[in-house]
């Protein structure tokens, strides 16, 4: 049976779904330079040495470019592989391919690590649709981000990465979703 909560859900998806892919390339291209820029803030204001990140999709802020910069300041990335039992493998990716995951998105090749190499790391960067203004996310519907911030003992500094638009006042909220440390957008970081 589904809740009004999972309805709610589903609706906000859709419409941001749609935002993003109506944005322009002008606009886009603008997004990834201020996203970049605040990706290596973040990252250099933390210290870290090793974060894991995901590759973007084509709809999504662009991580590409932070990513680049991190592999040339010699910082140690873990990029996300999805399994089938709902958890996540890591990898850094060291094949330099680039192959299409389970959900249609892109995971780079490489030795596969498993779900427990992301304790390691000292900032976690993770895709979302939205996130409210209390801090609580709301991913894509698969939870494996949720399964993984949930089963960590320690975690370190976990933002989300979202357009400016993406941050809203609320998001609807189920048991198992996690709330994040900070979001990352082109324009700003927020710390909650």
């Amino acid at each position: 049976m589904t809740t009004d909560t999972e309805h709610r859900k589903r609706a906000l998806r859709a419409e941001l779904r749609e935002r993003r892919q109506n944005l322009t390339s002008s606009e886009q291209e603008h997004a990834s330079a201020g996203l970049t820029e605040n990706l290596q803030s973040l990252t250099l204001a933390l210290s870290a040495r090793s974060v894991a990140c995901y590759l973007s999709a084509p709809s999504e802020p662009d991580t590409r470019p932070f990513l680049t910069w991190a592999r040339a300041e010699g910082i140690r990335v873990l990029f996300p592989v999805s399994r089938e039992d709902g958890l996540l493998d890591w990898t850094v990716g060291e094949d330099g391919v680039e192959l299409v995951g389970m959900f249609g998105m892109p995971e780079p090749s490489g030795e596969l690590l498993s779900p427990l190499a992301i304790n390691d790391v000292d900032l976690i960067l993770v895709p979302a649709a939205a996130i409210g203004r209390d801090g609580m996310r709301m991913g894509w519907g698969k939870g494996y981000f949720d399964k993984t911030l949930g089963s960590m003992e320690k975690c370190p500094p976990v933002y989300a990465v979202v357009y400016d638009s993406e941050l809203v006042d609320d998001v609807p909220r189920e048991r198992h979703d996690q709330p994040v440390n900070g979001v990352v957008t082109p324009d700003r970081i927020i710390d909650f």
